[in-house]
């Protein structure tokens, strides 16, 4: 039945100067479960996968047992639970089973015990063969993937893996602690699994607890899964971007159906926050007047609900003004996403021409990054992208903390307007 996702579609501008050329649009689409999902909840099929490598010795194991046991208190126990722990070997400390004896799931995480170096491979493998236990469409299948350090030698293996996760419907969620893991491989994981990835600095223990309890929050509240972005355009609109801007700021990719139909998988959708994409586009020239730019289309499936294929649907209306002062009005609501889109795509390009060597372009993206964040308010971000900035024009090259808490903190600018 219609109803259960409301759908929203505005712009950058009320109106758009007539200017005799292409102009750049940003229209932002938001998709949130209505209040008729709000009370369902579908069971959790949840495996954690666990480094307790040598390297996680003493506050590192006991902060992150403390959050496994705090995110099992969170659990139903009608959820099934699995924990797989890895470091050059893999052992199944607790087979997937339901949460009926909560104090018995963590007098087993109390046993965990730090050894051994890093194969993740053996961990998602292992992890991935507990959920296929309890996989089924009436399930919200995670895992929750955390290391401390460089995996030996499998790399590749552990994309092929969550690649093989993705296509199974179990995103993986994964997470670095500290500072020397390889932050563009915990990347591939997530994107291949249509999961995430996520920082978590040392000598922080209630990042760790908060992010544990947090995804186990909000994979109890995903109820909308499959869900898929058409935008179907008109003649002259031409799509150039799309980054999904809630929970997170990430960039989609998308693919044509057709010379005007435009495909992005959006995937799972929690009832609390839904997720918000943000569309930059090319409009073409007009004459003063509104028009239809595109249609925006959201099919999905609330498998707790026996829907499947469901679609919503709501236009693009865009209008063209001769008048310069109505022109120069913006939506201050979208702006405001533009903007920290913005940051986060600076320094996103600062670190890949730091990569190849192009030290003046990294330094002015920095720089230039440093500048919104500090108008945005965030000055611990705007401190980290200027530290950077200075130590590549000393010739000292980009550190690992200072990138990684770059990487991660833009793409949480958005959550803000969340909460």
């Amino acid at each position: 039945m219609p109803g259960e996702i409301q759908l929203t579609v505005q712009t950058n501008r009320p109106f758009f100067p007539v200017t005799g050329g292409t102009q750049l649009a940003y229209v932002l689409i938001g998709a949130r479960p209505t209040g008729t999902v709000a009370q369902v909840r579908m069971p959790l099929n949840f495996c954690f996968v666990l480094d307790h490598s040598g390297s996680m010795s003493g506050a590192k194991l006991a902060n992150l047992k403390a959050a496994t046991k705090l995110a099992i208190d969170q659990m139903k126990p009608d959820d099934l639970v699995s924990i797989v722990i890895f470091d050059d070997k893999v052992e199944t400390l607790v087979s997937s089973k339901p949460v009926r004896d909560p104090a018995a799931l963590k007098q087993q995480v109390d046993k965990i015990r730090d050894g051994g170096g890093t194969e993740m491979s053996r961990g998602m493998r292992q992890g991935l063969d507990e959920l296929r236990k309890g996989q089924s469409p009436q399930r919200v299948s995670r895992m929750l993937l955390l290391t401390d350090g460089e995996t030996f030698g499998d790399a590749d293996l552990c994309r092929r893996l969550a690649a093989e996760a993705g296509r199974e419907g179990i995103p993986i969620i994964a997470l670095g602690l500290g500072e020397e893991w390889n932050e563009q491989l915990l990347d591939d994981i997530a994107e291949s699994s249509r999961g995430f990835s996520d920082f978590i600095p040392e000598g922080k223990p209630e990042v760790i607890l908060r992010t544990f309890e947090g995804q186990v929050r909000a994979a109890q509240t995903t109820v909308v899964q499959n869900a898929q972005l058409i935008l179907r355009l008109v003649p002259g609109v031409i799509p150039r971007a799309v980054w999904r801007v809630v929970p997170l700021i990430v960039k989609l990719g998308h693919r044509a159906l057709s010379d005007r139909d435009v495909q992005v998988s959006l995937g799972d959708m929690e009832t609390g926050t839904g997720q918000s994409v943000l569309v930059e586009m090319l409009l073409p020239p007009r004459q003063p007047g509104t028009y239809r730019a595109a249609q925006a289309e959201i099919s999905y499936d609330i498998p707790a609900l026996g829907i499947t294929g469901e679609k919503v649907r709501a236009d693009l209306i865009v209008t063209f003004t001769a008048d310069l002062a109505q022109a120069a009005s913006v939506n201050p609501a979208v702006m405001n996403i533009v903007e920290k889109v913005t940051a986060h795509k600076l320094q996103t390009r600062a670190l890949d021409e730091a990569m190849v060597g192009n030290i003046a372009g990294a330094t002015q993206k920095l720089r230039a990054a440093a500048t919104r964040l500090l108008e945005m308010g965030e000055e611990e971000l705007a401190r980290t992208a200027l530290a950077e900035a200075e130590r590549l024009e000393k010739g000292e090259g980009l550190s690992s903390a200072g990138t990684k808490k770059l990487r991660y903190g833009t793409r949480k600018l958005t959550q803000k307007l969340e909460e």
